[in-house]
């Protein structure tokens, strides 16, 4: 059984951090080779925040360029978003999606709220 869960969610001050988790456990059948965060605010669309792939490359939405970090343990098939000075217009669903050869999942999502 596929399984996508992002966890660390919650509410946190303008400045402050957050880091988010993924954990994937899609079994033997499939091999994951990228897994990327998305983000939807009310009323916009789903965009993609942050990549990486199994070769440890990188890519990121401009918006968040120097303040998100993504990372990755391939062993544990889990991926993470640090997330560094975090503003207002950051608030959204955070979204993880995971990319294996020939299926792809999404997780259910994490609420980020930048408020004071």
């Amino acid at each position: 059984q596929v399984e996508v869960v992002e966890s660390g969610g919650g509410l946190v001050q303008p400045g402050g951090s957050r880091k988010l988790s993924c954990v994937a456990s899609v079994g033997p059948t499939f091999t994951i080779y990228a897994m990327e965060w998305y983000r939807q605010a009310p009323g916009k669309e789903r965009e993609l925040v942050a990549h990486i792939h199994n070769d440890g490359s990188t890519k990121y939405a401009d918006s968040v360029k120097g303040r998100f970090a993504i990372s990755r343990d391939n062993g544990k098939s889990t991926a993470y978003l640090q997330m560094n000075n975090l503003k207002p217009e950051d608030t959204a669903v955070y979204f993880c999606y995971v990319r294996a050869w020939y299926n792809d999942w999404w997780g259910q999502g994490t609420q980020v709220t930048v408020s004071s």
